[in-house]
């Protein structure tokens, strides 16, 4: 790296010995090292730096430093010659080296109160950044589920209905393959269909694979105590479950335009879980 001086104005010729020489190097030795730290940060440009030398008369006579240095092609990054690297306490107002980068934040996975029978600890992870920003980070608690409530479709909108929070549906089938359905809005019963455009459908097959709205239809989510339905269009469900909870099917559908969640596409339930926000 190659370092240059060049006076710009003052009372006079600058008076001061050579950059490399002895007398100078206390005075230059923090600038041209932190001049080389930035250098190490933008090393494919060159750099010009101003220094304001104030002070009447002495080695330097007061006045205005114009300093740039231009790395060589030839020569590497090393300190300037005649140059060391401080310790933390070598000078005054020395803080340390340039902090590293910060590393980039891992993708926030679903913030569960308790291990979910339904999701692995993977699986959570991965379907966490699909939910809407906001909630991202929320905690989720357990409102509903078949292991502790028993198999109730009438069980699940008490549990689920008194809080109004988004809703995360996540179902096990007896083939082991995990699926369901994000609610921006309360599951409870309606006579009509019901939700919001965040609504969206998932399954892990076994990766995992997000079905969003299509804006084709509002057959968002409609529920009585007999059927349970989330998407339609053309008389096909993209999920729905019977009023006992045990069987299910998921086909298809203008909402989402999904796949079918289950690989024979009806199924029996094996766990079935619902989430609110804490």
């Amino acid at each position: 790296m190659a370092l240059h001086s060049t006076a710009v104005s003052g009372a006079g010729p600058a008076k001061h010995p050579p950059l490399g020489s002895k007398g100078c190097r206390g005075l230059w030795e923090p600038f041209t090292w932190s001049l080389h730290r930035v250098g190490q940060l933008w090393g494919h440009c060159s750099l010009r730096a101003r220094l304001l030398v104030r002070g009447g008369g002495g080695v330097w006579g007061g006045g205005e430093a114009l300093i740039s240095f231009h790395p060589q092609p030839d020569q590497d990054e090393d300190l300037p010659m005649g140059c060391v690297e401080p310790d933390s306490e070598g000078w005054p107002g020395w803080e340390g080296a340039p902090a590293a980068a910060a590393a980039l934040e891992e993708p926030c996975g679903l913030v569960l109160s308790t291990p979910s029978r339904v999701l692995r600890d993977r699986e959570t992870k991965e379907l966490g950044p699909h939910l809407p920003p906001r909630l991202q980070q929320q905690p989720w608690s357990l409102l509903y589920c078949t292991a502790r409530d028993g198999f109730s479709l009438r069980t699940l909108y008490r549990r689920a209905g008194p809080l109004s929070s988004p809703a995360l549906l996540l179902i096990r089938d007896t083939d082991a393959q995990a699926f369901g359905a994000f609610f921006a809005t309360t599951i409870h019963r309606s006579n009509n269909f019901y939700g919001t455009g965040e609504t969206f459908l998932f399954s892990f097959s076994p990766e995992l694979k997000v079905f969003r709205w299509t804006g084709r239809n509002n057959f968002f989510m409609k529920g009585d105590v007999d059927l349970l339905m989330v998407g339609g269009g053309s008389g096909r469900f993209g999920l729905w479950l019977d009023g006992d909870l045990h069987h299910g099917g998921s086909y298809p559908c203008e909402t989402f335009n999904n796949e079918s969640l289950s690989p024979r596409g009806d199924f029996c339930v094996q766990d079935l879980e619902v989430w609110g926000l804490a």
